[in-house]
């Protein structure tokens, strides 16, 4: 049993960094997840973790290294106001920022009941 355990955790460490070095384009942004609207009944939380997206930002573009189809994607100031919205379309890769924006705001990405949050800092 303890072999085994072994060598699910050890692929799944290997995975991560395969997962990683996909991200050719850009630096990873790393984010965290929580659930989006905690007041609503949910039948119960996952069993499994929530993997976040594999997100990596170059200037002001954004790569996706995993699918993020119909996802939205907000752009918050400081003050959290959504400065960006978008709703990211089946099969993108990449996405452009407004070269408007410039200096540190959050990043989020809802999915479903899943919110993935970030930092990013644009030029």
């Amino acid at each position: 049993m303890g072999k085994k355990l072994f060598a699910i955790f050890s692929v799944l460490f290997i995975f991560s960094f395969v997962q990683t070095a996909v991200l050719a384009d850009g630096e990873p942004i790393m984010l965290g997840v929580t659930i989006d609207d905690p007041e609503q009944n949910f039948p119960s939380y996952p069993k499994t973790p929530i993997v976040p997206p594999s997100v990596s930002l170059d200037d002001h573009t954004l790569y996706f290294a995993t699918p993020c189809d119909g996802c939205t994607l907000n752009i918050v100031d400081g003050n959290g106001v959504v400065v960006y919205t978008i709703v990211i379309p089946t099969g993108t890769t990449s996405l452009v920022l407004p070269a408007t924006l410039s200096g540190e705001y959050g990043l989020q990405i809802i999915s479903g009941i899943y919110l993935f949050f970030g930092t990013i800092d644009l030029p």
